[in-house]
């Protein structure tokens, strides 16, 4: 967890998008209380938690199968929140979980059955052996 805080390439988790929005918040008040004294430095330390908390919104948005663009959409972080990600490796990395990384069928969401189809050609279902 926390292994790239900077980086907008891959997936995390709800915990870890979670603990990103909490720190972010707490850096920007604590910034915002150190600002009070009329310093223009603060302004620019204010980026760093907004970088964070951009970078992690996307790789978030990128593990339910989206574009980081889909963090514009307003409320959208309701769902960042508590909707959970793709089964699965999608095109952004693996789950992050761990979860259907093993899965050869992942990907393609295909999912492999038993037919009951007679294989024969003279093998109807409900016909019996009439022959010809």
């Amino acid at each position: 967890m926390f292994k790239s805080v900077f980086s907008f390439e891959g997936r995390i988790r709800r915990t870890e998008y979670a603990l990103s929005r909490i720190f972010c918040l707490i850096s920007v008040a604590i910034i915002a209380a150190a600002a009070e004294g009329g310093s223009e430095a603060f302004g620019v330390l204010m980026l760093i938690p907004l970088y964070i908390l951009i970078a992690q919104s996307a790789k978030r948005c990128h593990d339910r199968g989206n574009s980081g663009w889909w963090m514009l959409i307003p409320f959208y972080s309701f769902i960042l929140f508590f909707g959970p990600g793709d089964y699965g490796p999608n095109e952004y990395g693996d789950n992050p979980k761990g979860e259907g990384n093993d899965d050869l069928y992942a990907e393609t969401h295909f999912s492999p059955q038993l037919s009951t189809v007679p294989v024969a050609a003279n093998q109807h279902p409900g016909t019996g052996d009439q022959g010809n």
